[in-house]
């Protein structure tokens, strides 16, 4: 029977064929992007170079011989390859168990292609059974988890964890999210919030989805 490790590898293999040959990709954050990062170290004579989007992936790639870039300078990213907390039937995502939400979400932001590697487990009929991290300045720590506790939800700070970028995470937990698009600015709305780890507005465009039937593959419509 395929763990859940054997699933995320299938599906990190699987995303190999949408890189294109000679040119910059953008590369995710979290344990099924590590699988990816994994197997991009045999086509790295390939690519022109990946943008990571946290510190921890830029490690992973450097240790592979993979060239990193800087994203001030590319100006477009032909593909965008990361994981998820949680995907809806929509296409819209989770993101940010790992803490790097921000960064993610202005790769995926640049990328043309946005593929996103899951196994099973992580497709929901609605958002919000994983808690959604909000990335917070640290002076605005107490009136945005104010903030959020009027949007529904119970607000937790991360205790012990500092972003990349500096700040702070607030974790929403115990939310349904019926419109995940209208949530994601309501909560970017808020003052002292970086962003959210909604990933609705700018969503995936392909799942690459690991089931013990092997990986399935479906398409933003």
């Amino acid at each position: 029977m395929a763990t859940q490790d054997d699933l995320k590898r299938e599906v990190a293999r699987a995303a190999v064929r949408f890189v294109p040959e000679g040119q910059v990709i953008g590369v995710g954050t979290g344990s099924t992007a590590d699988f990816f990062i994994d197997e991009l170290a045999g086509i790295r004579d390939r690519i022109a170079g990946a943008v990571p989007s946290s510190d921890r992936s830029a490690k992973r790639l450097a240790a592979h011989g993979v060239p990193l870039l800087d994203l001030n300078d590319v100006e477009t990213l032909s593909v965008y390859v990361d994981g998820a907390d949680e995907i809806d039937a929509g296409f819209c995502m989770i993101k940010g168990g790992g803490g790097a939400l921000t960064r993610e979400k202005i790769v995926a932001a640049v990328a043309r292609t946005f593929v996103c590697i899951a196994d099973q487990s992580k497709l929901v009929a609605a958002l919000g059974r994983f808690p959604l991290p909000v990335e917070v300045i640290p002076m605005a720590r107490a009136y945005v988890t104010r903030e959020l506790a009027k949007l529904g939800g119970t607000p937790k700070l991360r205790e012990g964890f500092v972003t990349d970028n500096g700040n702070v995470i607030i974790d929403v937990h115990g939310l349904a999210i019926a419109d995940p698009v209208a949530f994601e600015r309501s909560v970017n709305g808020i003052v002292g919030v970086v962003t959210n780890g909604l990933f609705a507005a700018r969503g995936a465009d392909v799942l690459l989805l690991g089931t013990a039937d092997g990986v399935r593959e479906s398409r933003r419509s």
